[in-house]
């Protein structure tokens, strides 16, 4: 999960940020002095945004959940004809599904009434003047008398106690019966409200909303910490990434934070690994040996080999072959080397140990490689997420009077700076993946690692521009007057790294199923220069060779003018509509 930091009041990222239909030629130079772009007719924020509100999902604050709650006891209540607190009562057993409600007592109504506790008519009350509590056994006027429909008397003391003590213990509140071992009667909402204390009552009504969220299959909480949204999910309708109006981004199936392209296995490895106490055994079997008394591990911080263990132990021994330093000396090679050592390794004595501990140096090694690279773009992020609020909040305005332009023309550097948010979020996660990537597929590392690169230096690229560049015209007195340009060179920046990083995207959904099966990669991989981005792998990967972008062995290829992978049987770009 992201920290707090990721709840700042920013637009919102969702999982649909790549479906936008743009089209630019980015120069491959290794300055990037020069933006010519063939298309200039960059996408409108305005159409970015309807493209983002068509969205598999619906937020929800308090208020609108309300609202469907009550609807739904409407619903239910108008259709079997009965009281609206039997219907509460129905929606609470069966999570809150009408359509459930509606098939089980349309198929067998005494059934359903006996499951949950209504009585189809209900007991009336004794005429006599006095009743006895069947609690506490006293005697009572009939007003200090209460009864649900099952006419069991109780005085209004022990319905207090008792409904607080329900109450008390938790959601099961929502299913109360009559306090009477022998009787199945359901207690209603309205028992609740006539009975009980205020604070029980607030308790009560807090449970019955949140059940509508907790136990409905379609609805959840954001995960956020403090966030009070929830969030209706359209079940089966592709991708888990939700965006909450709070700002931030979880899965649907899985409620870490949003992970795509990478599936929630690969995360609950990941997260499970950077919290388990693996990599502090690996780091102790590759930097430390064990004192050969009391076995503990010890870290050697000097350059002498002459080891004491701490007391109580305090044996003193050879770093090199764990024999008593009494045995050593001059005649065994100083303090800084052991003959010993060196003549039982020829023999093969240390071969094993030593290989135990190569292992899990390189494992350590190669996780450090991965995580440090996860951990730097998320931290990335949330600098951006920041920059995103300073610039929506502090700066567009500012701008927006030095250029002399209304702060709707400013909306692509609103685009430029939620792009970057959301590709650190996805690199983030590439890393994870590329840390849980087999080693023998070759060809499929390669391929990730070219798209990874490439992506990667596209976005410092992007990054640098918004977060530099863009100082000038913000502090710079006079204001520079070539404006338009910048505005061109971020617009173009954006729309190709949000390209480099669909194909990232897909390439990693399917599987990486566009290399073939002799090893080589798409075209992509075969004729660029090679990614120069963090990872320092992007020029190595693209030195493999592969097939030609019309190859009958690839799923799909690669647009010359815009990078996008296109299915096979397509004659023209799907994005930009360059001819094949």
């Amino acid at each position: 999960m992201d920290s707090e930091d990721d709840m700042l009041d920013a637009n919102s990222v969702d999982d649909d940020y790549y479906s936008g239909d743009t089209a630019a030629d980015y120069c491959s130079d290794d300055d990037c002095g020069d933006y010519e772009f063939m298309n200039h007719d960059f996408e409108d924020p305005h159409d970015i945004v309807a493209k983002h509100q068509q969205k598999n999902y619906v937020v929800l604050n308090e208020a609108d959940i309300r609202q469907r709650q009550e609807d739904d006891i409407t619903t239910v209540s108008t259709v079997l004809s009965i009281p609206r607190v039997a219907a509460s009562i129905l929606l609470c057993h069966y999570h809150w599904s009408v359509s459930n409600v509606h098939e089980a007592w349309f198929a067998d109504e005494d059934r359903v009434r006996k499951t949950v506790g209504l009585l189809e008519r209900p007991v009336q009350f004794s005429n006599a003047k006095l009743l006895t509590c069947g609690i506490c056994f006293e005697s009572y006027p009939l007003d200090r008398i209460s009864t649900a429909a099952c006419g069991h008397p109780f005085c209004s003391t022990c319905w207090k106690s008792y409904m607080r003590t329900s109450i008390d213990g938790g959601p099961g509140c929502l299913m109360l019966r009559c306090p009477d071992p022998s009787c199945y009667a359901a207690v209603g909402q309205d028992m609740i409200g006539r009975l009980a204390s205020d604070d029980d009552k607030g308790k009560y009504a807090r449970y019955l909303l949140r059940s509508y969220i907790e136990d409905n299959r379609k609805t959840k909480w954001c995960p956020a910490p403090g966030c009070e949204y929830a969030v209706e999910f359209v079940v089966g309708s592709g991708g888990y990434d939700i965006a909450c109006s709070c700002s931030y981004g979880f899965c649907w199936n899985c409620t870490e934070e949003a992970h795509r392209p990478v599936d929630c296995s690969t995360v609950a490895k990941w997260i499970m690994k950077n919290s388990a106490e693996s990599e502090n055994m690996n780091w102790i079997l590759a930097n430390s040996k064990p004192c050969p008394k009391c076995k503990r591990p010890i870290e050697k911080n000097q350059g002498c080999m002459h080891m004491t263990c701490t007391p109580p132990c305090k044996f003193e021994f050879c770093w090199l072959c764990l024999g008593a330093w009494t045995d050593h000396g001059e005649r065994t090679g100083g303090f800084y080397a052991c003959n010993r050592y060196e003549a039982a390794k020829q023999e093969g004595a240390y071969d094993e140990t030593e290989r135990r501990r190569e292992m899990a140096k390189n494992s350590l090694e190669r996780y450090t490689h991965y995580y440090e690279r996860w951990a730097t773009n998320q931290s990335s992020r949330q600098k951006a997420l920041a920059d995103l609020h300073e610039m929506q909040n502090v700066h567009l305005e500012k701008l927006s009077d030095r250029q002399s332009q209304p702060e709707s023309q400013l909306k692509f550097i609103i685009e430029a700076w939620l792009q970057i948010v959301e590709c650190r979020r996805v690199l983030k996660w590439t890393y994870a993946y590329g840390y849980y990537l087999s080693e023998e597929e070759q060809a499929k590392r390669q391929f990730f690692e070219y798209l990874q690169g490439e992506a990667e230096a596209g976005l410092e690229r992007l990054h640098q521009c918004a977060e530099k560049d863009l100082q000038s015209y913000l502090i710079a007195e006079p204001p520079p007057n070539d404006f338009n340009d910048f505005r061109t060179k971020l617009a173009g920046l954006t729309s190709v790294t949000r390209n480099y990083f669909e194909n990232l995207v897909r390439a990693l959904e399917n599987g990486l199923a566009d290399v073939n099966t002799q090893g080589g990669c798409s075209k992509t991989a075969a004729s660029s220069k090679g990614g120069k981005g963090k990872s320092g792998r992007g020029k190595a990967a693209s030195k493999t060779g592969g097939p030609s972008k019309n190859s009958d062995d690839l799923g799909s290829w690669c647009c010359d003018q815009c990078t996008y992978f296109n299915s096979r049987t397509s004659t023209s770009c799907e994005m930009c509509h360059h001819g094949r």
